[in-house]
């Protein structure tokens, strides 16, 4: 499958859906996603057409219905389709964001000497995160690494926090085989 070009919008509506859909196990109702992305229900609906023509999205008749992603969704966010994905926390000025998952922690500047910062992709939203919060993720299942730091900047569309690196920790036992 060629990749598909989606606009920063379909992007963000489409990385909503997935999350609200890894949440509630479910249909995701239109209006559930314009409050997650702050957009009016009308301008989802018309989203959802275009997602439904490039077969990321399928819609769901009925009481219950909604829309799902496609396996093709997940290809395009470039998101791994788990069906259990390992709870990897996240701590937001001390207290556990539940409806948070780290999917991945990219170190970039680690050759500075002074900073060193992280990106750390989130399954869940980053709108209630701001500069300045304190952030800690981990231990991840395998090294039981453990970062915290300050978020120094987010990536809205990529669901994407930068923190700035004040400590990393992972245990000195070796590794189980």
């Amino acid at each position: 499958m060629s990749s598909i070009e989606l606009t920063p919008s379909q992007k963000t509506i489409l990385r909503a859906l997935v999350d609200l859909y890894t949440q509630q196990e479910g249909a995701v109702k239109g209006e559930d996603i314009a409050e997650e992305v702050d957009r009016n229900p009308g301008t989802i609906r018309n989203q959802m057409q275009s997602l439904k023509a490039l077969q990321l999205v399928e819609g769901v008749p009925g009481p219950k219905g909604g829309y799902k992603p496609t396996s093709n969704a997940y290809k395009a966010l470039d998101v791994q389709e788990l069906d259990s994905a390992a709870e990897v926390p996240v701590y937001h000025d001390g207290e556990e964001d539940e409806d948070a998952n780290v999917q991945e922690i990219s170190l970039t500047s680690v050759h500075h000497p002074d900073l060193c910062r992280a990106e750390i992709h989130l399954r869940g939203s980053v709108r209630d995160f701001h500069e300045g919060d304190d952030v800690a993720v981990g231990p991840t299942p395998l090294s039981k690494l453990v970062v915290e730091g300050t978020v120094d900047g987010k990536d809205d569309t990529g669901n994407v926090l930068i923190l700035k690196i004040d400590r990393m920790e992972a245990p000195a036992e070796p590794p189980e085989h």
